[in-house]
C-alpha cells in the first residue's frame, strides 16, 4: 500500500506590523550613521577659529574618519557573523555617541583626530548590521521596501546634522551643538535597547567546514575570483567619485557658494539641508525610473549630468543668494534620482554567490573617496579658490557619466562570447 506524501503548507510571510517595525528601527539607526559623517564639516567655521586649524586640516579630520570606518566596514561582518547584528549595532550608535561628546570636549587638534577615530570606529558596522538585519528579519516581497527607506533615512541623516548643529552653535556655542548630537545617538541607542527584541535573530544553522553559499565547497581559488571581474572595480571606481562628489557637496561646496555669491552664514547649512532633503524626493522618483534595468546608465548618465549643470552655474553665474539654496535642491534631487539606478550597476555587475563580497569592495570605494577628496578640496579652500572647488565638483560629476557607461561596457563584453 502505497504512502501518500504529504505537503507542508509554505511559510506564511511575516505579519506587516512586524516588518515595519524591523524596518523603522535599522532605518534610524541608519540615519544617526549618516548623521555621524557630518559631526564637524557644518562646524568647520567655528573649528578653525577654535583651533586655529587650516581647511587643509579639517579635511584632513574626514580622512581620518573615513579610512577608519573603511577598515572597520571590512572587517565588521565578521564581528557580526560571531556576535550576531544586534550588539554591534548598539555598540556602533555608543561609540557615536561618545565621539560626539569627545569633540565636545576636546582641547586641541590632536583630541579632534582621537575621536574622529572613535566616530569611525562607529560608523563603519552599520552596513553589515543594517542588511544582515533587513535580509534575515524583513520578508522578500518587502525588501525593496525596506532598501528603499534604509536610502532615504540615510539622506535625512545627512540633512539633519546641519540643520540642527549650525543653529545651535550660533545660538550657543559649537561644543554645545556637539553635546546635543551625542544626545541623539543616546536617544536612539535607548530607543533600539528598548525594543531589542524586533532585532533579534534566530541562531544560523550551523554550515560545515569550508562550505560556501547553499552549503556549496567554497576553495581558497575560488573565493576571491570575483576580484577578476572587470566590472566589479569599475563599480568600486564609480562609487570612489560618487563619494568624492558627495564629500565636496557635504563639506565644503556651501562655504564656497556663501563666499562666490554672498550668502548668510545661516543659510549655508540650510543649504546642505536642503540637498539632502530634495535626494531623499530624488530617490522616491528613482525607484520609479528604476523599474526597467536596462536603462540604468542612462538614468544615471542623466541625473549627474543634469547636477553637473547646476554645479557650473554656481561656478561660473553671478547668482543672487537667496537662489543658491535652490540650486542646491535641485542638485540634490536630479542626483537623488540616479541613486536607484547607481545601485542596480552593482547589482547587475555581482557574480552569483558573490554578493557580500562585492558590496564589500565597492562599499570601501565610498570611504576612500570620501577619505581622499576632503585632502585636495581643502587645499583649494585654503587658498581661496571658491570657484575652483565648484568647477571639481563639475568635473566629479561628469567622470560619474562615463563611469556608469563603462560600468556597462565591461559588464556586456565580460557576457559577450568568445
Amino acid at each position: 500500500m502505497a504512502m501518500s506524501s504529504i505537503t507542508l503548507p509554505a511559510p506564511a510571510p511575516t505579519p506587516l506590523r512586524q516588518d515595519a517595525a524591523v524596518i523603522g528601527l535599522v532605518g534610524i539607526a541608519h540615519g544617526v550613521s549618516h548623521f555621524s559623517q557630518l559631526l564637524l564639516p557644518p562646524l568647520f567655521p567655528w573649528l578653525k577659529d577654535a583651533f586655529g586649524a587650516s581647511y587643509t586640516e579639517l579635511g584632513a579630520l574626514l580622512t581620518i574618519f573615513f579610512v577608519v570606518s573603511c577598515v572597520v566596514q571590512a572587517v565588521s561582518g565578521f564581528w557580526v557573523d560571531r556576535f550576531g547584528p544586534r550588539p554591534i549595532l548598539f555598540a556602533g550608535l555608543a561609540l557615536i555617541g561618545c565621539a560626539a561628546l569627545g569633540f565636545a570636549a576636546s582641547t586641541s587638534y590632536v583630541m579632534l583626530a582621537v575621536f574622529a577615530v572613535v566616530a569611525g570606529i562607529g560608523n563603519g558596522v552599520f552596513h553589515p548590521v543594517d542588511y544582515t538585519l533587513l535580509n534575515r528579519k524583513v520578508h522578500k516581497s518587502r525588501l525593496g521596501h525596506a532598501y528603499s527607506v534604509h536610502g532615504i533615512t540615510g539622506s535625512l541623516g545627512w540633512a539633519l546634522a546641519p540643520a540642527m548643529l549650525v543653529p545651535i552653535a550660533v545660538a550657543g556655542s559649537w561644543r554645545l551643538a556637539l553635546v546635543c548630537a551625542a544626545g541623539v545617538a543616546f536617544a536612539v541607542l535607548a530607543l533600539l535597547l528598548l525594543r531589542r527584541h524586533d532585532l533579534a535573530l534566530p541562531a544560523p544553522e550551523p554550515m560545515p567546514a569550508g562550505a560556501g553559499s547553499a552549503g556549496k565547497p567554497m576553495s581558497d581559488e575560488n573565493r576571491f575570483e570575483f576580484l577578476r571581474v572587470p566590472a566589479v572595480w569599475m563599480c568600486f571606481g564609480f562609487f570612489f567619485f560618487y563619494a568624492g562628489a558627495l564629500s565636496v557637496v557635504q563639506t565644503f561646496a556651501p562655504g564656497a557658494a556663501a563666499q562666490l555669491h554672498a550668502v548668510p552664514l545661516q543659510w549655508v547649512a540650510l543649504c546642505l539641508s536642503i540637498y539632502m532633503v530634495c535626494a531623499a524626493a530624488g530617490m522616491l522618483v528613482g525607484g520609479f525610473l528604476a523599474a526597467d534595468p536596462e536603462r540604468c546608465e542612462r538614468i544615471v548618465a542623466g541625473g549627474f549630468g543634469l547636477a553637473a549643470m547646476v554645479a557650473l552655474s554656481v561656478a561660473l553665474l553671478p547668482l543672487p543668494a537667496l537662489l543658491v539654496p535652490v540650486m542646491f535642491g535641485l542638485m540634490g534631487f536630479v542626483t537623488g534620482t540616479a541613486g536607484p539606478s547607481r545601485d542596480l550597476l552593482v547589482k547587475r555587475s555581482t557574480p552569483d554567490n558573490a554578493t557580500g563580497r562585492v558590496y564589500g569592495v565597492v562599499y570601501a570605494g565610498l570611504d576612500i573617496g570620501q577619505a581622499v577628496v576632503p585632502l585636495a578640496i581643502g587645499t583649494l579652500m585654503d587658498h581661496g579658490a571658491w570657484r575652483e572647488v565648484w568647477l571639481s565638483l563639475a568635473l566629479l560629476q561628469g567622470v560619474l557619466i562615463v563611469s556608469a557607461f563603462r560600468v556597462r561596457k565591461v559588464r556586456r563584453t565580460a557576457l559577450s562570447p568568445a
